[in-house]
């Protein structure tokens, strides 16, 4: 009798244990079967149906969490458990996933309802997964039928050509290609001009992920090729062409080039795997700098993204000692940005007061972040990921920063013996302010660079339906690539919410001499023509701009990107140089699509 509370609460335990993975195995069951509906949207030609998929896919884990912690609250009272249960819970669950394919995401999953559950006093390795407690190496799926990680191909002994043939078509899309024999000389054209003639080693085989990766209009097949001791990276990104039919657009060879395609500044993959680790495992032997966080991010497992990061953060604050200042650039009106020196990233929260001429509420900046992660960010917009009660070493903050949060945000802030807790805020990758690029570039060259990367990513968001709001130049950020990309989303909208207008022409010479707008403004009036005033004060910034993109201010322009939107066109988007595209380097006999107007870029410039 005196074990029976002992026998029952840990019966308790295993129940809830048992009941959070089974929300766990139910979130990723539809997370596969969203990424086969991509392959089939792919084969179909349903391009927005994949835009339409990516963007409910991210709603879908979130759901999960309120729903198995609404059920946990009816069939246990679950936070009325004692902190010995929820240990014990902690212990079952890890039991449970001996033997699971996808453990670290189901850690993750733990943490969120946890983290929803439960108080911050609980936020450590006892009652959740501060550090992982499965290991991740080796695990394959062992089912009958089960497809491995990926496939190996041995071109000695088939040949090149027919190998790569046996490469495409064993992803069985279920579309016909425009000429694939074609296509493959084209890719053994283009690795021969990378890589010239060289002996084949004893192990020169081809790795292939046995997935392949949808994004907007292209499905990649991604793989390496191993010869001796040197492995090389490739993607191969399929398209439609204008027919119709299915074409290779080209190869990218170059770890940089895969870098771009796996940026924090697109869309999330949709890629069915059953033993993501493996396949992250697979991505850091081709792209080893990026960070795992990165990788899971980009492959839609953006919560578990997030879980490593906030680990590698951690790590990094026990093993630095440089202090939290506020950001370099132009302070904003909206967000007050931090960072710390010796790691990437900036901290953003958002300002309890808005000065003039900012009009806007916390919920609708909240809103704006929340639509950037959905939409198409189509490799000019940063991600963010955002955080609740994170708790930061309060010796860490620079004195002027942290009289700057309290004086801006107190209501987001908690102190808690040594830490200070702050209690929303997003994490952005750190760039440098375009501003700032522009201000110190040390050439003409570099300012020529910038301007022609800003113009193609206004127009790239153009043809994505976004409308930055702000234009101003200290709201675009240079990346590592020398890519220019948006980060300040307060006043984004989209275009076809937008009126494009042309300035009026003044009636009188009064209005013609007036320095005040003398015609109608309405809410989401945009005049183009206005925006050469404020971005051409430096005379070398406008010859660049005027140079690369003379239509630049012209509302015809806006107009008819926001026309092509509300007709339902949508834009080709490439993350990487179009001079690349087969297409371009070897003629128009490809069958895909010519590249569009817009000017090629160097992928990693």
């Amino acid at each position: 009798m005196n074990h029976f509370p002992k026998l029952l609460s840990s019966q308790i335990a295993y129940d809830v244990a048992r009941t959070m993975l089974d929300g766990f195995d139910k979130h990723y069951r539809i997370f596969r079967e969203v990424c086969v509906a991509a392959q089939a949207c792919f084969e179909a030609g349903d391009f927005m149906g994949i835009q339409k998929l990516q963007r409910d896919r991210i709603a879908y884990y979130d759901e999960r969490v309120r729903e198995c912690i609404a059920t946990l609250e009816g069939r246990f009272n679950a936070q009325s458990l004692d902190d010995d249960v929820w240990q014990q819970v902690k212990l079952h669950y890890i039991g449970l996933l001996t033997e699971h394919r996808q453990p670290e995401l189901a850690e993750t999953f733990f943490n969120s309802v946890c983290c929803k559950m439960l108080h911050r006093s609980y936020f450590n390795n006892r009652f959740i997964f501060v550090r992982p407690a499965i290991a991740t190496e080796y695990i394959e799926n062992d089912a009958p039928a089960a497809k491995p990680t990926y496939r190996v191909y041995y071109p000695a002994q088939d040949g090149m050509a027919a190998t790569l043939s046996r490469i495409v078509t064993n992803f069985q899309l279920k579309r016909p290609f425009a000429d694939l024999p074609r296509d493959v000389a084209y890719v053994m054209r283009a690795i021969d001009e990378a890589f010239g003639d060289f002996d084949a080693a004893p192990n020169f085989q081809i790795h292939v992920l046995a997935s392949l990766f949808f994004r907007n209009k292209a499905a990649y097949i991604v793989g390496r090729i191993v010869n001796g001791d040197v492995s090389t990276p490739f993607a191969i990104p399929i398209m439609h062409d204008a027919d119709g039919h299915l074409a290779l657009d080209t190869v990218l060879l170059r770890r940089d080039e895969l870098r771009v395609v796996f940026s924090f500044t697109h869309a999330y993959f949709m890629v069915d795997m059953e033993v993501p680790s493996a396949y992250v495992h697979f991505l850091r032997t081709i792209m080893p700098s990026k960070p795992k966080a990165e990788l899971y991010t980009s492959v839609g497992l953006q919560k578990h993204g997030k879980n490593l990061f906030y680990r590698d953060f951690l790590h990094h604050l026990k093993h630095s000692s440089d202090k939290f200042v506020t950001a370099p650039g132009i302070r904003g009106l909206v967000m007050l940005v931090f960072t710390l020196p010796s790691y990437p990233y900036v901290f953003k929260l958002i300002r309890e007061r808005f000065a003039p001429p900012k009009e806007t509420t916390r919920e609708q900046v909240k809103a704006k972040y929340l639509m950037v992660k959905q939409h198409d960010r189509v490799g000019r917009m940063a991600d963010t990921l955002e955080f609740s009660s994170v708790a930061f070493p309060l010796a860490r903050f620079d004195d002027a920063l942290l009289a700057e949060l309290q004086a801006e945000v107190p209501s987001l802030l908690e102190y808690d013996g040594d830490s200070l807790v702050i209690r929303h805020c997003y994490i952005e990758r750190r760039m440098t302010p375009l501003n700032l690029w522009l201000h110190q570039a040390a050439s003409d060259a570099e300012i020529d660079h910038a301007m022609r990367e800003y113009g193609n990513a206004v127009k790239e968001l153009m043809a994505a339906n976004i409308f930055p709001g702000d234009m101003l130049y200290k709201n675009f950020g240079v990346t590592r690539h020398g890519r220019v990309v948006f980060y300040d989303y307060d006043e984004l909208e989209y275009l076809t919410d937008c009126h494009i207008r042309r300035v009026p022409e003044p009636r009188n010479e009064e209005e013609a001499m007036s320095g005040e707008v003398w015609y109608r403004v309405g809410p989401h009036d945009v005049f183009p023509q206005t925006f050469e005033t404020f971005l051409t004060g430096d005379p070398r910034v406008r010859h660049s701009l005027s140079q690369h993109h003379p239509d630049f201010f012209d509302p015809a322009l806006w107009q008819s990107h926001q026309e092509r939107v509300q007709a339902g066109q949508m834009h080709d988007f490439y993350p990487y140089d179009v001079s690349l595209r087969f297409v371009n380097r070897y003629g128009t006999g490809s069958g895909a699509t010519q590249a569009t107007a817009r000017p090629a870029r160097a992928a990693a410039a």
